[in-house]
C-alpha cells in the first residue's frame, strides 16, 4: 500500500506517533488510508451540508475495511462572487483546488481518495487532481437544490438575476424582488438548473468517475446519503482492483461525456473544464471535437435556463443513465468504457429507461437536432468561441448588428441597466479573458440584465470572458485569442457590424483586412498592476480555447 510510506517499519515510529496523536489506533493504521477531500464551507449553499455527506462516506469506507482521513478544500460561490472583483478568483480557484488535493494526497501517502465537492470550479478542480494523481478515486457530490416557488411558478437563482432588469424596466416592484429573493433558493444544494455545478456533476457521472445518480439525486434526499455511503464502500473496491481514474477516463469516456453534455444542453463552462481534466490524463479535447459531437448529437432535454425543467425533474425522468441509454440507441455512447461501479457503461445503463418523455425526449423527437453547445469561428474568433445554442431564441440564431464596445463587465452592465443598449445591438465585453481579466469572469449579470429589460430576443453579447451556466440568449464567450493578447476582439470599434451565424458556426467582424491591419499596428496592450495569485495566474494561464489551463 502507498500508505506504508508513512506507517510501516521501524523508521516510521514518529509518523505513527503523530497519527496516534490524532486519535488513530494501531488497528485503524493497519488498514488502507483513504483521503476524503471535503469542500464544506458556510458560504456556498451547495456546500453547507457536505459534513453530513462526508460522514456517510466515512461510514462506507469503514464498513469496507478502510480508514478515512478527512481534509478541507476551498470553494468559491460563483453567485456571490458575481459582478464584482470576486469573480476574478473563481476560475483561478480550480487550479488551486487541484493543487491542494494533489499536495494532501502525496504528502500523506493516501491509498485512495473520495472527492466531495458540489459547485462550479470545485468539481473540475478535484477531478483534475484525481487524474493527475491516478490513484483509486471516486467523486460524490452534494446534489442539486430544489426549485423555489414564487406566486405559483417555479423559480431559481437566475430568476433573481433577471428580476433586477425587470425592476429597472419598471416591470417589477422592489417589494416583489425582495419576496422573490426569499423564495428562489429554498434548500441547500447546487442551484436548481443545468448550470455549471450540475453540469459538471452530471458529466462526472457520464465520464464514469462518479456513481449513477451523482448528478441528479436532490441534495435533501436520503438517497444522497445512501449514495455517499456507497461511494465510500466502492472506493475500497477500486483500491482492491487497482482501478484508477486514467483507466476509466479514457478518450472514449470523454467523448461519452461530451455527447451527454450536448444532449442535456449543459453550461458552456464544460468546454473549459473537460479539456482541463483531460489534460491531466495527457489527452487533448480540441474545440473541433466538441463541435463534431454536437453536430451529430440531438439535444434531448430542455433544462433551466434553456427551458422549464429542473435537474430534479431530470432525476425523476430517469437521470443520466436514461439519457445515456437513449443516446446509445444511436451509437453515440461507447458502452465498453469502464466506470467506478466496476462495471462498464453498458452494464450500468442496461435497465435504464426514460420515465417522462417530455423531460428526456426520445431520439425521434428531440428538442433540437443538434447539441446544446456550438463552436463558432471567424475573423473575430480565429481560435474559436462558444455559445449555448439551445438557450438562444430562434430569431437570434442568425444576427447582425452594430457593436457596442466595453472594456469591462461593469461598464456594460451599467449601460444595459441605464437603457443605453437598443434592439439589434451587439454588446462586446473585452479584456475579461483568462489573462486580461485576469480570471475570465462570468457575465451572468449583463446577460441577465439583457433578459430582464426585455432585449433577450434582439440583442447579442460577445466576450473573451465566459458565462454562467445560467446564461441564456445569443451570448458568445471564450472568444480566442483574447483582447489582452491582441486578439481581433481588441480591434473592434463602436459601430462596427458583427455577424453571428450559429447554424453555420460563423462569427464575423465585417471590417476589411486592411483596416484591421491598421488597427492592429496601432493597438497597445493594457497594463495592469497586479500582485499575488492573480499576477501569477495571468502570467501562466493559456487561452480559453485550450481550457484556460496553466502552462507547465
Amino acid at each position: 500500500m502507498r500508505s506504508d510510506a508513512v506507517k510501516k517499519g521501524l523508521e516510521r515510529a514518529p509518523h505513527r506517533s503523530l497519527l496516534k496523536a490524532a486519535g488513530f489506533t494501531d488497528e485503524e493504521l493497519s488498514r488502507p488510508l483513504i483521503g476524503i477531500a471535503n469542500s464544506f464551507n458556510e458560504i456556498i449553499p451547495g456546500h453547507v451540508h457536505l459534513r453530513q455527506i462526508v460522514e456517510a462516506v466515512k461510514a462506507g469506507v469503514r464498513s469496507a475495511g478502510g480508514t478515512p482521513l478527512e481534509f478541507g478544500v476551498i470553494g468559491v460561490c460563483d453567485g456571490i462572487a458575481m459582478n464584482h472583483e470576486g469573480m476574478k478568483y473563481s476560475l483561478v480557484s480550480r487550479e488551486i483546488i487541484a493543487d491542494s488535493v494533489e499536495i494532501m494526497a502525496r504528502a500523506h501517502a493516501f491509498d485512495a481518495l473520495v472527492l466531495v465537492p458540489n459547485c462550479d470550479k470545485i468539481v473540475p478542480g478535484m477531478l483534475m487532481a484525481a487524474l493527475r494523481l491516478d490513484i483509486p478515486a471516486i467523486l460524490v457530490s452534494g446534489g442539486p437544490m430544489l426549485p423555489g416557488k414564487f406566486r405559483g411558478r417555479e423559480v431559481n437563482l437566475i430568476s433573481v438575476f433577471e428580476a433586477i432588469g425587470k425592476v429597472r424596466a419598471g416591470e417589477m416592484k422592489e417589494e416583489e424582488l425582495c419576496e422573490l429573493e426569499n423564495e428562489a433558493c429554498p434548500t441547500c444544494g447546487s442551484c436548481a438548473g443545468m448550470f455549471t455545478a450540475n453540469s459538471m456533476n452530471c458529466l462526472s457521472e457520464a465520464l464514469g468517475l462518479a456513481l449513477p445518480g451523482n448528478g441528479t439525486i436532490p441534495a435533501v434526499s436520503s438517497a444522497r446519503i445512501r449514495l455517499a455511503k456507497q461511494a465510500g464502500i466502492q472506493v475500497m473496491q477500486l483500491l482492491k482492483k487497482r482501478l484508477t481514474p486514467r483507466k476509466i477516463a479514457t478518450e472514449a469516456a470523454f467523448q461519452n461525456a461530451i455527447a451527454v453534455d450536448m444532449a442535456l444542453g449543459c453550461s458552456t463552462n464544460t468546454v473549459l473544464h473537460l479539456p482541463a481534466i483531460a489534460h491531466e490524463a495527457d489527452l487533448e479535447l480540441p474545440l473541433k471535437l466538441f463541435d463534431e459531437i454536437s453536430r451529430k448529437t440531438p439535444c434531448l432535454c430542455s433544462l433551466i435556463p434553456a427551458g422549464p425543467h429542473s435537474v430534479v425533474d431530470l432525476h425523476e425522468a430517469g437521470g443520466i443513465p436514461a439519457v445515456m441509454a437513449e443516446l446509445a440507441r444511436a451509437g453515440l455512447i461507447n458502452k465498453k468504457v469502464k466506470t467506478v461501479t466496476g462495471k462498464s457503461v453498458g452494464e450500468n445503463i442496461k435497465k435504464a429507461k426514460i420515465l417522462n418523455e417530455e423531460i428526456i425526449r426520445p431520439l425521434e423527437r428531440p428538442y433540437r437536432p443538434e447539441g446544446g453547445i456550438a463552436i463558432l469561428w471567424g475573423n473575430l474568433a480565429p481560435e474559436g468561441s462558444v455559445v449555448k445554442a439551445s438557450a438562444v431564441a430562434p430569431e437570434m440564431l442568425h444576427h447582425e448588428g452594430p457593436a457596442r464596445v466595453f472594456d469591462s463587465e461593469e461598464e456594460a452592465y451599467e449601460a444595459i441597466l441605464g437603457g443605453k443598449i437598443k434592439e439589434g445591438d451587439v454588446v462586446v465585453i473585452r479584456y475579461e479573458g483568462p489573462k486580461g481579466g485576469p480570471g475570465m469572469r462570468e457575465m451572468l449579470s449583463p446577460t441577465s440584465a439583457i433578459i430582464g429589460v426585455g432585449l433577450g430576443r434582439s440583442v447579442a453579447l460577445l466576450t473573451d470572458g465566459r458565462f454562467s451556466g445560467g446564461t441564456q440568449g445569443a451570448c458568445v464567450g471564450h472568444i480566442s485569442p483574447e483582447a489582452a493578447e491582441g486578439g481581433p476582439i481588441a480591434l473592434v470599434e463602436e459601430g462596427d457590424h458583427i455577424e453571428i451565424d450559429i447554424p453555420n458556426r460563423r462569427l464575423v467582424l465585417k471590417v476589411s483586412e486592411g483596416e484591421l491591419e491598421r488597427r492592429r499596428k496601432a493597438w497597445r496592450p493594457k497594463r495592469r498592476k497586479m500582485r499575488g495569485v492573480l499576477a501569477r495566474y495571468a502570467k501562466l494561464v493559456t487561452s480559453g480555447a485550450k481550457g484556460a489551463i496553466l502552462e507547465e
